[in-house]
């Protein structure tokens, strides 16, 4: 069977199976606890395909398992895989909409419109494998580059870790925090900094197919610029949560880049 194809099945029935678990379960992050997964499959599929054969394929291969990896383990740590894992906006989203257009939106962007992204994503790996051979200077280039947003990420999420530990456990000691939020390390230069590699990596991703193809005029450009929108109003939504919560947060907007990592600015 054509490796697409494979893929494509193995999208619906993940769509089928995290839309099921969220009716039964009554929470809606199943989708987060497969983000890290699926797309690591996707591209072992094309991989294998080749009969792992193809350097650019296994090269692409190994960099989305290491992705895959990192952001499993940052998600188990925090708790995304037990119970009481479901993403703190959903709540907020229910309880401003009725039953059923929560549920609209659980099926069509929650279930559907996600795991389409996971799989459209993967899909510049598909492009290699249609167009074998081949390993120079920009994979090399590629790579390296993924490594270091890859590397980037991690140390976003670490300081992200190591600051909410250190506030839960000033509030534990009856103390007040700092700050209430994380503005320190890479955050003072965007607010979003894991948001930006993260969403860079897969443009990395799309590069390697372009480069597969000799062109960057490639239709699986969609996946990436899928998933820059989906950051973007994942952004402006949680964004509107945490001003709501802490009014100071708006001085920090007013001084500080959204994504792209940027020297702040003096005043706000």
């Amino acid at each position: 069977m054509d490796a697409l194809i494979v893929c494509l099945w193995i999208c619906a029935a993940v769509c089928a199976l995290t839309w099921i678990a969220s009716l039964v379960s009554g929470e809606h992050s199943w989708v987060d606890r497969i983000w890290s997964i699926v797309p690591v499959v996707y591209v072992g599929v094309f991989a294998a395909a080749a009969d792992f054969a193809d350097t650019r394929l296994n090269v692409l291969a190994v960099l989305v398992l290491l992705w895959g990896a990192r952001l499993t383990f940052n998600f188990a740590r925090r708790g995304g895989y037990g119970p009481g894992g479901e993403d703190y906006r959903w709540p907020i989203l229910r309880a401003r909409l009725p039953r059923w257009a929560f549920e609209l939106f659980n099926l069509l962007f929650i279930t559907v419109y996600q795991n389409l992204i996971l799989l459209l994503i993967s899909l510049p790996a598909y492009t290699a494998l249609t167009h074998p051979g081949g390993f120079g200077v920009v994979e090399v280039v590629l790579a390296v580059v993924f490594l270091g947003l890859l590397a980037g990420e991690t140390v976003a999420d670490q300081q992200q870790w190591d600051f909410h530990r250190g506030k839960h456990a000033a509030l534990a000691a009856g103390k007040e925090p700092q700050s209430r939020f994380m503005r320190a390390g890479l955050f003072r230069f965007s607010r979003h900094p894991n948001y930006f590699f993260e969403q860079a990596q897969w443009w990395v991703v799309f590069g390697f197919g372009a480069a597969a193809a000799g062109s960057v005029l490639q239709w699986t450009i969609v996946g990436p610029v899928l998933l820059t929108l989906l950051f973007v109003g994942s952004t402006m939504f949680t964004e509107s949560i945490t001003r709501s919560r802490y009014p100071e947060y708006a001085d920090y907007q007013a001084t500080t880049s959204p994504i792209i990592p940027w020297p702040p600015r003096r005043t706000a």
